[in-house]
């Protein structure tokens, strides 16, 4: 009897994920994660571990499978807390939905899992795998998007490796939310109808500003509103030697000056905000809401334009680098001077866009068919070929 480690979180999709491995036959045991108690960022208490913790028990017990609580909170913020201070430090935005997934639960906790005697590791994604086997029998995984389009996860998982996927299992993948709430109900779990947590638990009980002003000290400083004519959009476009030299200059964005527009107010440090940001500048009096369109960090100022078509919003192409590039599937990875058709997201639940991959010796670009709103460093992009995700990386 194979065995699998269920990632046990509290909420009803692990619930069921775990219900459904031992009505297939499975060993299975459920494993919580804690993953946050510092009490030098004070906000412990916001967080509802205990109370999922205590759900995530009670499902165990229900469905007759062990239960342990696993302490990952040091590794948790070595990789995960302290790298999101680093990048808000720099001006870029990470995404801790997809890094917890790469560093913790299919890192740490996979590790913890095989240690325990594990063949597999189990989430309660809404994302699926399968496996092609070529003639010599070596064996491709493939990460698909969950059959719940609305649900799909696929993006959360872009940067895990054909090793992990071998280990990990994701059995309501093939399922919708609706569908695995009724097993919930059909089976008297406790999680039934719980709401789904938002984000990671101590963002979601916490405004993000108060959380990274733990770390990183209010810096007053000036809101710049620029024109949707300022010059910064007016050039000709030049004469481009080649196509690299073309995507250079679409995924570049503007090189803004305080002199591009008029301070418009001010604000308490340029590393809380994030482009495409429209709550929390508390400007008020424009005929549309102000959104960000870029931040310095450097000259702590924040530019901003009128309205949801601002043209310092949109970009064409954007890059990755070299060393920030990852392939699901390595086998059909680019080689400089491919490209590759492909539809991609730089955001979850963006619904996916056209593009064409063009590979360098630097790294990556992505041209876009159409201009892309809120294009942001230290955000993943992630590329699919009908319903496999191929490959990520981190937006430069």
């Amino acid at each position: 009897m194979k065995k699998v480690v269920v990632g046990l979180s509290g909420g009803v999709d692990s619930s069921v994920a775990a219900y459904l491995l031992k009505t297939q036959g499975y060993e299975v045991i459920g494993l919580f994660m804690k993953n946050w108690h510092d009490d030098s960022v004070t906000i412990s208490q916001e967080c509802p571990w205990l109370e999922d913790s205590n759900d995530a028990l009670i499902v165990a017990e229900k469905l007759g499978i062990p239960f342990q609580t696993v302490d990952l909170s040091a590794e948790y913020k070595e990789r995960i807390v302290d790298y999101m201070f680093r990048e808000y430090e720099m001006g870029r935005t990470p995404n801790p939905d997809v890094l917890c997934n790469r560093e913790i639960k299919f890192d740490v906790f996979l590790k913890i899992a095989l240690q325990l005697g594990a063949d597999y590791v189990a989430t309660g994604h809404y994302a699926r795998k399968d496996l092609l086997t070529a003639d010599n029998g070596k064996e491709t995984y493939r990460l698909l998007s969950g059959l719940d389009a609305r649900k799909d996860q696929s993006y959360f998982l872009c940067q895990l490796s054909q090793e992990q996927l071998s280990k990990t299992l994701f059995p309501i993948g093939e399922l919708t939310k609706p569908e695995v709430r009724r097993i919930a109900a059909e089976q008297n779990l406790i999680t039934a109808e719980k709401r789904d947590s938002q984000g990671l638990c101590f963002i979601g009980k916490v405004r993000l500003p108060e959380f990274l002003q733990q770390q990183l000290k209010p810096k007053t400083g000036v809101i710049v509103e620029v024109p949707p004519d300022s010059q910064q959009y007016q050039h000709d476009k030049p004469h481009f030697v080649n196509k690299e030299a073309e995507l250079a200059y679409h995924s570049e964005k503007p090189d803004y000056a305080q002199e591009d527009g008029k301070v418009v107010g001010k604000h308490q440090g340029a590393h809380y905000f994030t482009i495409g940001q429209r709550k929390g500048l508390d400007v008020g009096g424009t005929p549309e809401p102000l959104f960000v369109i870029d931040t310095d960090v450097e000259e702590n100022i924040i530019y901003t334009g009128q309205g949801k078509s601002h043209p310092g919003l949109y970009r064409k192409a954007l890059f990755v680098k070299e060393a920030e590039l990852h392939w699901v599937r390595p086998d059909l990875a680019l080689s400089a001077g491919e490209t590759m058709k492909v539809k991609a997201r730089i955001r979850y639940r963006q619904e996916l866009q056209q593009a064409v991959l063009y590979k360098t010796e630097q790294g990556l670009y992505v041209d876009f068919e159409n201009k892309q709103s809120a294009i942001t460093a230290g955000q993943f992009v992630a590329w699919y070929l009908g319903e496999e995700l191929l490959g990520s990386g981190v937006i430069s």
